[in-house]
This record gives structure tokens, sequence and C-alpha cells, in this order.
């Protein structure tokens, strides 16, 4: 019997890690944690019965633990909460789905008890790559990609050396606003942002795969991962989502990975890495599928990754600069304070006004994020 925690249970990829422990019945999961959403995690903790539960907001896990007194778990609260789940007693994996910075912490006491990690959180890499993978390395703890596109590497990585790989092609689908120019862009609503062609994701992932951030943000994240140099990645828009990623190597031999756009693939795969197992759903039919489309994507409209590679080249603290901009621009455009085309116009605001710091302390990365909020916030 496998044993994981998860952090961010009640999000996208918590509740499809759920439904892969669901199908497999072989994992039994020993700690959840949430931000606020109790009544879903309610439901996942009497169906799952986990030891511990935590919960972000404190009067939330004041109401869970009501919610949840004919029950044998304990509830957790805050960064307590979050770093509990993550080194809990037992677990040998730990699926961190949690979204933004707030998982760099406890990312790094998982590695520090031993737990391999199954990591969807971009920003612990992103920001904290230089901290994250030389620990990873020195505890011997897997890092495991989730994202479709760093699985997707990863698997075609397999069975060759690190050392031949010449380049990475890295996929995008080119989001809901493919082809468009930034004079089309002017009066996007959330709505319109909030559509993505091809996949079923977050509403801040899926802002940013139509700003092309997320772009940005994998770009940064593979050079950690894949130990290769920012201008090895080469993004590739691929609209039909089928090739989820590949790799070129030296002899001109490129690998890929196919499939139907399906997370559950990349993170049962790295549930059970090296080992693969049935999983259920759609099959690539390439008589239907035709065709696959390939294009150059355009870094003038969508100029967020071209910022996103220069704080990937520039390392330090500009790339914590570019998520923590991001972050707080996505929400207010969410919450509509903002236009859509402000939030790489924020983001590049920060970068700009920002004294880069090389080697950056895990207190540094977070007070960086606080001056950007603060800079932020502090527009008219």
């Amino acid at each position: 019997m496998k044993k994981i925690a998860i952090l961010g249970s009640t999000g996208s990829i918590g509740t499809q890690t759920l439904e892969v422990v669901r199908e497999n019945k072989d994992i039994e999961v020993l700690a959840l944690s949430a931000g606020s959403n109790i009544t879903l995690l309610e439901k996942q903790i009497r169906e799952f019965r986990p030891r511990l539960a935590a919960v972000w907001d404190e009067e939330k896990a004041k109401e869970l633990r009501l919610m949840t007194a004919d029950l044998d778990v304990k509830v957790a609260t805050g960064m307590d909460g979050l770093v509990r789940t993550a080194v809990m007693e037992g677990t040998e994996i730990l699926v961190t789905a949690i979204v933004g910075m707030i998982g760099i912490r406890p990312t790094i006491e998982a590695i520090r008890a031993g737990k391999d990690i199954a990591l969807a959180n971009k920003e612990t890499l992103v920001t904290a790559g230089h901290i994250i993978m030389p620990l990873a390395r020195e505890r011997d703890v897997s890092i495991l990609p989730v994202d479709s596109e760093h699985s997707a590497i990863f698997q075609s990585l397999q069975g060759n050396e690190r050392k031949a790989v010449r380049k990475i092609l890295l996929t995008a689908s080119g989001g809901p606003f493919r082809g468009k120019k930034q004079e089309d862009l002017l009066n996007i609503r959330v709505e319109d942002a909030l559509r993505h062609p091809n996949w079923s994701m977050g509403q801040k992932i899926t802002i940013d795969s139509s700003t092309m951030v997320n772009k940005g943000l994998e770009v940064i994240e593979a050079k950690w991962l894949f130990d290769v140099e920012v201008d090895q990645i080469q993004v590739v828009v691929q609209p039909q989502s089928i090739i989820h990623s590949m790799v070129e190597y030296e002899d001109g031999a490129v690998m890929a990975q196919l499939g139907t756009p399906d997370m559950k693939l990349p993170i049962q795969y790295a549930l059970y890495y090296p080992q693969r197992r049935y999983l259920p759903g759609e099959r690539l039919d390439f008589w239907r599928l035709g065709r696959l489309d390939f294009e150059e994507p355009d870094m003038d409209t969508f100029y967020a990754l071209s910022l996103a590679y220069e704080a990937g080249r520039a390392g330090g603290t500009l790339p914590t600069v570019f998520n923590a901009a991001n972050e707080l621009a996505v929400r207010k455009f969410l919450n509509r304070e903002i236009k859509y085309l402000e939030i790489t116009e924020i983001i590049e605001d920060c970068m700009r006004a920002h004294t880069n710091i090389m080697n950056p302390t895990l207190e540094e990365i977070l007070e960086t994020e606080t001056k950007v909020y603060e800079r932020i916030e502090s527009r008219r």
C-alpha cells in the first residue's frame, strides 16, 4: 500500500489525484490540506479517512473540527498545518497541488523529512529551485513532475543520458487568445480568459495559460528540473494539446510523449513511477485526429513569455518578482479590479523596479514577494 499526503486536495490537481486514488485501490491518503473549501474537504475526509486535515483559515478550521467531530481526524491550521501535512509520519510521497509560493516552505520540510515530491506547484522551483534541487539531491529525494509538459519531458528522458540532451521542446496550446493581437485583448473579460480550448484547470492557471505566463513559469521550472540552460528550452505552440512536450538529443532524434489532455495520466505516472498502470479514459485515435499543427509563439502580443525568459536567464530574485507580481495581478483581474492587459504590464513594472539578489535565502525570497505586493498595492 502506497501512502501519500496532498497539499491542496480541493483544487483541480488535488481532486484529480483523489480520482487516481479512488481508481487504484492501493493508495492510502494519510493527510489532506485545503485553503477554505471545508465543504469539499469534509467529503474527502469522510471518504478517504486521513489522520490529519489542514485548513489555512483558522475560522474554517474551527468549523471543520465541529463537522468532523465524529471522525478520528486531527485538524491543523495555517502554515503549521501545511508543514504537518508535508512531513506526515508514514507517508512516502507528498503531492504538492497547492497554488502559489505558499507551497515552498512545506515542500522544503517534506524533502528534509525524506519524502518524495510529486510536484504540481510551479512556484516552488521558479522561486527557490536553487534551494530545492540541491536539497533533494542531498536527501536522495525524487522530484517527480506532475505538470503535463514536465511529465512529458521526464517520460521522454527515460533510458537516455541527460548529457545527450540538446534542447527541450516545451509545448503550449496557445490558450483561448491564440492568434490575437494586443488590440484584440483590450476589453477581455474574466469569463473570456477562463475559456480554455483544451484543458479543464483551476482559475489561476487558466488565466496564466491565456497570458502565456504559465508557459514562462514552466520554462523556468524546466531549467531546474532537468538541469538545462533557459535558452535550451524552446516553446512550441501545439494547438491540439496532443504532444505534451519533446526532447531533442545531440544526434537529432526527438522523443515526444503524446496523449489526450488528461491530467490524471501525469499524476498517476508520478505516484507509481517507474511503473505504468492501466488508466481508464479516452485513447488517441490517429485516424480521427488526422493532423498535428505547430506554431511559433507570439512573444510580442504575449510578451509575458519574453519576460519569463529574461527572469530565468537572470536568476536570483527576479523569477520571484515575475511570479509574485503575476499572482497578485491575476487575483486582481479575477476580482475585476484591473484590466486583462494590466497583468503583464504589472509584471514588467515590478521587474524593472527590482534590484536583483543572487542566490537568495528563503527569507529573502519571501521578503521579495512582500515588496512586490506592496508596490502593486501602491499603484493608482
